[in-house]
Order: C-alpha cells, then structure tokens, then sequence
C-alpha cells in the first residue's frame, strides 16, 4: 500500500484554524511588540543547538532555498527572509532558539504575527509552534494554517487560542499536551507541495497583552455520552490553564439542552443551569451536568441530545457535548439473528449517504475534526505507514480507537467503525511489537506451521490495540527482484505463496469466520489483487518508479497459473477482504491493452466475486482510484462498477462521499451495486462483534512483545536463514572461537526489520525494541571483537562474519534504478575484502532480495541468505553457533547478474548463481549412496505419493535435496540448476515422485 509521508504532511492539517487577518488590531493599553526575527541578519542560517533559521525535507529536493534578501517594500527594515521550493513530499524551514540558552517565555502575549508576501496561488502554509520539552528538537508541536489568497505584503496575526495540538506527529512522547507558552523554543513553516514557487515573510513578533481567556479553557471529558434509554448521562465540566495556575478570575458556564434529534420531554428532561468556577479555581477542577432520558417500549434509532455551553472567562469547547440515547429494539442489533438477517434488516433502514459513508475509509490523521465520523457516517478509518499516536504505545493506541468509535456512536444506527492498519510482519507500526521476518523469510523457512503462528501473534497484538482489521498478507508471486515489494512476497514460486497461506488462519481463524469475535484475532486481507509481482521492468508511470504499479503482461495461461492461483486457496480460507493492485493487467491476446486493476471489472467483479466465490469485501488502496484514467467521478464510477466496495481515500473522504452519492443519485452506479457493497462490508462488521463490542478489548495487550511472542519471531527468524555456501564446514561456529565481527547490517535493529517497521518507508538505527545479530551472537558465543567498518586489527581471530546487505525501503521507492541496485555498498563490499582476506569467514546477507556477489564470492567461505529477520537477532545467532541447523530454501531464484533478470523457475534458459530450493544444512547428515539412493528414494516418493501423505513425501524429497546437493557443491550449473529448482515446485505441488526424478537429473548433469 503506497503511502505518502505523514510526517510534516501538510495536507494532514488543512482543517485547522485560519489566521486572523491584521492590521495593527492591538488595544491602546497593549504592550509594544516582542520582537522574534526581523530578518535583519540577527539570526544567522545555522543547525541545532545553535539559535538559528534552517531547512528540512522529505528528500533532497524538497528543503526549500532561503536568503536574507534587500527589498524595498520590506514591511520592517530593508531585508527580508526569501525563498523558493518545489516540494513533492515535505519541507519547510524553522527557526530554533540556542539548546544552550533558557527556553522564551511568551506567556505574557496574546499571539504571535507576521508579515506574509501574497501569491494568491490559494494554497495552505502550516505555522507550527515549538512548546516546552528540552529543546526545539524535542518539544511539544502545536499548529495552525492560513490560505495564500491575497497578493502582496499583508501582516498576519494568531493568537495562541488559535494553535491545537499536533495528532498526527510529535517529535517525542508529548509532553503535557498542554500549550504553556512559558518555555518556547521555535517556530516552523511547512510550506506547499505540488509546484514550484517563491516565498517571503519580515517581521515575526508577539504582539498583545495576554488575558484568562486566552490561556484558561473549558474542557468537557468526552464530546460524546452513549447511554442506554432510561438512564442517565453525566457531562465532567473542567476548567484548565495553561501552566496550571488557578485561574484569576472567575469562570462562568451556563449549559442547556438543546436542538438535537431527541425530543425534550418525550426522550429526555431538559436541563438548563449555571455552572461557577470563583477566582483561585485550581486548574482541573470540574463539575457535572446530569442529563436523564426517559425510555418508552418502542423500538428506536440513536437519538442526539446536544448539551449547548455558554462560557464566559475561559475559552469555550470546540465543540458542544451530547448525549446520545442508544439506539435499541431493532432487529439488526439482536446478537442471535443470523448475520444475513441483521445485515438486511440495517441495510434497509440506512439513506443513502449513510451508505456511501461506510463505503468511505479516511486516514486518521486527515480528518478536519473528529466529528467528521458522525457527520459523514464513515465506515472506516486507517493508519497509514507510520501514522501513530502519540506516545506509540498499545494505550495510547486503544485510547485513540476507542476516541473514533465513541464518535460514530453519534450516529443514528451507531454503526462501528472498521480501523485498519498494514501489519505485514508483526504490528510493524507500534514500537516495542514482536516484529516477524517479513514474508520472503517466511517463505525461506518451508514452514507452513510456522506461517500460521507468525499470522496468530501478530493478530494477538493488533487486536490488543483496538485494531479488528489487518492490510495482509500479501500474496504476490514476486517475478522480478528488482521490484521494491520483493520482500513482502512469500516467493516467485505460486505453490509456495500457496502454501503459505496458513497465514490467513492465523490471523482469522476458522475459515468460516466464527472466530473473528475473538480478541486475538483480526480480519485479513489478500493483497494486491491480481499479478503485482509481474510487473515489467520500466513500466511503472508513477513518479520515479522503475517497475512498482507498472503493467503486468501476461498470456490467460499465466495469469491463471502463477497470478490467480493463490487467490483461489484465500477465498476457499475464508480471507475477509482483498485489495487490488495499484498495477495495470495486460492479458496478451486480447487487445483490450492495459487495464488498471481497480478499473478492472472482468477480474475483481467476473473472477474474485463471481468465479471464485469470494464474499467479503473488496478495498481499494491507498489514493489508487486517482490512478484511474478520467476526471474524479468517473474514477469513482469506474472503481465501483468494477466491484470495489470501501475505497481508501485518506484525503479526500469529503469530496468522494459527495461524488458517490452524486453518481448514484444520477444512475451511474446502481442502488443495486451499492447495497451490495455495504451489505459486504456490515457482514464482516457483525462477523467481527463490532456492534457488541466496539472499543478496544486491552486483556491481551500484556503479550505485545512478551518473551512467548517473541520465541516465535526467533524461531522464524532461524528457520529463514538460507546457507547458500559452506566451504570447510566454517558454520557453525564455536564457542571456543575467537569472532570478528563487521559490517553495515550486524548490529542495526532497523536495518534487519527493513521497510514498513515503525515507519512506512523503515529506518537504520534503534527504532523499536528487539535484538541485533551481534548482540545474539554475544548472547550464544564467546569471544567476539565488533567493528563495523572492519578497521579494527584482525589478528587473533579465528574466523569472521561480515553481516551486509541493504537499508530500509518500501514499495516502489526501493525500486532498482530509482536511487536502488543489487550490489553491496563500497563499505561493505571493502568489509568483506578486509576481512575475508585476513581470515576464514561467514557473510549474512541482510537484505529484502538477492544481492549480487560476483567476484567476491570465491574468497567467502560461508553464504547465508539472511533476509530481513525482524527484532530477534537470537534466531540468527541460533543457526550461526548450531543451536539450530540451517535448514532455510530459497524463495527466490539468486541471479549471477542484473541482466539475467527477471529469471524464475520454471524458465526454459536457466543459469543462477544458486537456483530455486537451493540451502544446505549444518548438524544434519547428509544422505549417501548416489544414484542407488536416488532410485530407492523414487521408488518411496511415488508410494507417498500415492498414499496422499505429505509428511513422508517432503521427507523424501528432502533427502533426495541433500544428497544432490552435496554433489552439486559449488558447481551450480545450468544443466543441473533447472531441474533442481523444478524439483522443489513439484514438491510443493504433491508430485514427490516427479520431484526425485528432476533432482535424479540434476544429479547426473553434475
């Protein structure tokens, strides 16, 4: 699922409060200005700690230029700050105060103004405020924006009230999440993405005298109070301050009972008072407004009470609270009703736009105001990569779900919203999770068993958090390892995606869904419907994409084989939803060219739904419907006429809610295809337990990251490693050995867990809790002596590992040729040669696919194939000291070059460097006896065969794997790689005996 960066993202804040329009509005008793910066030349252009102005970016592109520029309209003095910038992630530029001076004290000021060179292009420019914390890097952010609509120098004031908390990023914890004004360290300017342009501001200041009802506000514990019908509501009124200083004066609240859908003396008796908070209140005080409802026998929709509050002292609500009477004696809420008959009860009873609403899912951090989930009637919520509450934590995660869940209780049918996150290898977003393998070690270890407890962890944890609904797996058959997403595919082989896919009972349970009520299990997702892992290299439109969202061309043939087939063994499992693929499909043959899969209604309506029996939902990914060539209705039109049900429009949730109903009422889309669509999406909402139990269950949220959890990702973890050479029997390793240690990916907890891991795109470093492989290896030997650049002496050592490989990316931004390749960098390739040089070594390959070795390979005695291991280091270490043996396979052909690419099993002119299935073992014996074995081994493969028995037949074959192998050492050749890797196809698809005899094969052309 491709994501834009959320960080610094302004189009996350577009709904927050304007700036006031100034002209000098200051009061005759106000104090003179404070000034900040009048761009004069007294603050310099330099970094933290220093006090200073500097930029930032996504990409290197992206920080804008700035200079202090001579003009004569400056609006104060003769300069001004001026720049450009064409940004297409993020930038920006702010200004620090010196880390080693004391924090500034605005405290005494109304707000804050400046003067803003117009350019009318209407677009927003985010002012963020740096409040409280140790310094301008680890504050509290607090921001607002403006509309560029005016040309020329206008001066623009905000007062502080106008300022709310950042929700979508913070650069630490939060600090008290309160706006105290009394130590502040900086500002900051996001300025527009989408096109070039130019800025300039002069003359930032405080301005105004700062009175109680700027910095004391009236807060209500909840905006929204569900309550059973007959009972009654309590609303906490609070008064708080900023710096918790009682307040001076006092505070007044009249509240009243008002407006709303319920009906005063008939639903509920009507209150209206006065609530007093007298002078020296200390800040938190509260008091309580009891609303009582009345209950009558008949059965009824939600009805709203809006508690309307009056505040004079103190800043006043957002917006007013209001109880809600719950809905109750209708049909679909009877928990013992078929869900069929629940499903057509609701459905009958929603309008239109609540229809659209659940068809709708937004990000979270995008919504304009919480109430956007009542007033649209969405469906659905995400997180995007990387979109996290702060602090990232499971509280802090079921706190904020359960804050969006109580909001759709406002609505008439208090339908729950479904929350999804891309939890592709363990709750990769929350920090502190077990972080699995991602799928291309998994389907290294062979392991069908292993992928469904993998899958049943990471349910376990995301659902701890309040989150039903998991973006995986990913069922892709990557075909190219130039492909950014290679790592989230089990394989290039579809047998082995196939077999895999035990991952789906793992995180759902029982295939008829009776188990998704449970708290440790979620909904999944198949993704990317159909054949993004046969995209052709160079065909990718988007942006700097070299293959991700490409085109896929492929005879029916191949499509049905390699692409489809693991969509069949989903549905027959009972996957609750599926995701197409941003990729385009061109079936060769039947000139209808390329078709955008979310376009494409003979594959999602004619063979997922119709063919296939699939009966959950079908949800699109991230913005792909924009993709779709046409303006904006007809992507909406197309997408859903071709059988997408919920749409991920992360921004634009406003604007498709409209446009939908719009298509429908004019005929475009029929009635028919809309109720199809929701009756899909609420089925797998009451399948969920959603309606009994909306708001997170938390029971579990002890086992995130607990030592059993983890015991599985280790184990993963050592049966994905794959020894691709042993020369000497160097692994495994001993205790008594003296071990140097070196290179980019040994001790980088990042690194080894790769993209989507707290972050979508990953990072290097120490992002989340877990072991590196070097302290695994400190943990299981002796004697071990790190240097990461290998520039430590090497004497004394008996034998070295070198542990390389690449650094973190996703999706199409790890493209080969879009800043990527498959050769090691200079330091790690220089780590190899020095350390290889002076010693017996092992090199790990720490990586999301293949990485040429070439030349070098003739001086490395031990290969292993390390893939991205997650957070347990320890499983590496296992296989490394013989705790465990290595018994990891390729997923993937491992190529000599770039230009053998794309090479796969099962093509007709096969020469890798080591083929499909390839790995040896350590602390296992290895079969003799040649060809006389071989033919015994046949004769009992076909017997197994036979007998339908799996475990023999894999044990056959496996044996026979060894023994050619063995042989086969490291004289991989073309006559015997091909028959070799068709072997382990065979083996995954039940053909024992056929599988012995292509490996009787490669046995010969040794």
């Amino acid at each position: 699922m491709r994501r834009t960066a959320l960080l610094v993202s302004a189009t996350l804040l577009t709904g927050l409060l304007p700036f006031a329009v100034a002209g000098p509005a200051s009061g005759a008793d106000d104090p003179a200005p404070v000034p900040v910066d009048n761009f004069e030349g007294e603050i310099p252009f330099a970094n933290p700690p220093a006090e200073g102005i500097f930029t930032w970016g996504s990409d290197t592109d992206d920080p804008p230029t700035l200079e202090l520029a001579a003009r004569d309209d400056a609006p104060q003095g003769e300069k001004v700050l001026s720049g450009t910038y064409d940004i297409s992630g993020y930038g920006g530029f702010t200004h620090d105060f010196a880390f080693a001076e004391p924090a500034h004290d605005w405290s005494a000021s109304k707000g804050i103004r400046f003067w803003w060179d117009g350019r009318n292009n209407g677009k927003k420019v985010n002012f963020e405020l740096k409040d409280g914390g140790a310094n301008g890097e680890a504050s509290e952010l607090w921001t607002t924006s403006f509309t560029d609509d005016w040309t020329g120098w206008k001066q623009l004031e905000i007062p502080f009230t106008d300022f709310t908390y950042r929700t979508d990023y913070q650069p630490v914890g939060g600090i008290d999440q309160v706006l105290g004004l009394t130590e502040m360290w900086g500002y900051a300017l996001t300025l527009p993405v989408g096109g070039a342009d130019r800025f300039a501001m002069d003359g930032v200041e405080l301005y105004g005298k700062a009175d109680q009802s700027l910095r004391a506000n009236v807060v209500t514990d909840a905006a929204v109070y569900p309550v059973e019908e007959g009972r009654s509501a309590a609303v906490k009124i609070t008064v708080a301050t900023t710096g918790s200083a009682p307040i001076d004066e006092p505070v007044t609240v009249a509240y009243e009972t008002a407006g709303g859908t319920g009906e005063s003396g008939k639903d509920y008796t009507p209150v209206k008072g006065e609530l007093t908070f007298p002078a020296g209140t200390a800040s938190g005080a509260s008091r309580t407004v009891t609303v009582a409802t009345l209950r009558d026998k008949a059965g009824e929709n939600a009805e709203t009470v809006p508690l309307k509050l009056t505040v004079t002292g103190a800043k006043a609500p957002a917006e007013n609270p209001q109880v809600v009477i719950d809905a109750h004696g209708l049909p679909y809420l009877d928990a013992k009703l078929p869900v069929k008959k629940r499903v057509a009860d609701l459905l009958s009873r929603m309008s239109l736009a609540e229809k659209a609403g659940q068809m709708t899912q937004a990000e979270r951090g995008a919504l304009t105001t919480p109430g956007d989930i009542a007033a649209y009637d969405l469906g659905s919520l995400l997180s995007g990569g990387g979109s996290t509450p702060t602090p990232n934590t499971p509280e802090a995660w079921a706190k904020m779900i359960d804050g969006f869940q109580l909001r759709a209780q406002a609505t008439r049918f208090q339908i729950p919203l479904i929350y999804g996150v891309d939890a592709v290898h363990g709750h990769n977003n929350l920090v502190g999770a077990t972080i699995m393998p991602h799928n291309i070690g998994i389907g290294a270890t062979r392991d069908p068993q292993l992928a469904y407890e993998t899958g049943k962890v990471t349910a376990a944890e995301v659902r701890a958090t309040g989150i039903p609904w998991d973006f995986a797996p990913c069922l892709c058959v990557t075909r190219d390892e130039r492909w950014g997403r290679t790592y989230e595919s089990f394989g290039e082989d579809p047998a082995l995606v196939e077999s895999m896919e035990t991952v789906i009972q793992g995180l759902q349970g029982a295939p008829s869904g009776k188990d998704l009520k449970r708290n440790d299990k979620v909904l999944a997702t198949a993704k990317h419907f159909v054949a993004d892992g046969g995209t052709e290299y160079g065909s990718s439109t988007t942006g700097t994409y070299t293959i991700d969202q490409g085109i896929t061309k492929v005879t029916r043939q191949e499509l049905e084989a390699v692409h489809l087939a693991p969509y069949q063994d989903a549905v027959d499992r009972g996957v609750g939803t599926v995701m197409p693929s941003y990729s385009s499909l061109d079936i060769l043959g039947d000139s209808e060219g390329p078709v955008k899969m979310h376009a494409d209604a003979a594959m999602i309506n004619g063979v997922l739904k119709d063919r296939m029996g699939f009966d959950g939902f079908v949800i699109s990914d991230w913005q792909a419907i924009d993709q779709i060539p046409g303006d904006y209705a007809s992507d909406v039109r197309t997408s859903v006429n071709a059988g997408l049900d919920m749409i991920m429009v992360p921004y634009a949730y406003k604007d498709f809610h409209k446009t939908l109903s719009d298509e429908v009422t004019a005929g475009r889309i029929s009635g028919k295809r809309i109720d199809d669509a929701v009756s899909r999406i609420l089925t797998q909402k009451f399948k969920l337990g959603l309606f009994e139990k909306p708001y997170a269950d938390t029971s579990g949220a002890a086992a995130i990251g607990s030592a059993e959890h983890r015991a599985v990702a280790r184990e993963a973890a050592a049966e994905s490693q794959v020894l691709l050479k042993n020369a000497g029997g160097v692994l495994p390793l001993k205790k008594s050995q003296k071990v140097y240690v070196a290179g980019s990916n040994a001790d980088d907890i990042g690194n080894q867990a790769g993209g989507w891991t707290i972050t979508w795109q990953g990072s290097s470093g120490k992002i989340t809790d877990g072991t590196t492989i070097l302290e695994g290896m400190r943990k299981a030997g002796s004697a071990v002596t790190y240097s990461k650049d290998a520039s430590a002496p090497t004497d004394g050592h008996d034998v070295g590992v070198v542990v390389v490989g690449e650094t973190p990316y996703a999706e199409g931004i790890g493209d080969v040729g879009n800043g990527n390749d498959l050769v090691f960098s200079a330091a790690d390739r220089a780590a190899v040669d020095k350390v290889c040089g002076a010693m017996k070594c092992a090199v790990l390959i720490v990586s999301g696919r293949p990485q040429l070795v070439g030349d070098q390979l003739g001086d490395i005695d031990a290969l292993v194939a390390s893939w991205l291991p997650g957070t347990e280091g320890d499983g590496v270490a296992d296989v490394l000291y013989g705790k465990r043996a290595f018994t990891g396979q390729l997923p993937l052909t491992w190529p000599k070059s770039e230009a053998q690419l794309p090479i796969n099993v099962g093509d007709s002119s096969y020469d890798p460097q080591f083929p499909y299935g390839w790995g040896l073992t350590t602390l296992t014996s290895v079969p003799g006896g040649g060809t006389s074995a071989l033919k015994a081994l046949a004769v009992a493969a076909a017997v197994a065969e036979k007998a339908g028995s799996e475990t023999a037949g894999r044990a056959i074959v496996t044996k026979a794997r060894l023994l050619v192998q063995q042989k086969m050492g490291q004289t991989i050749t073309a006559a015997s790689a091909k028959p070799f890797a068709d072997a382990d196809h065979l083996l995954l698809t039940g053909r024992y005996a056929q599988a012995v005899a292509k490996l009787t094969a490669a046995y010969r052309a040794v």
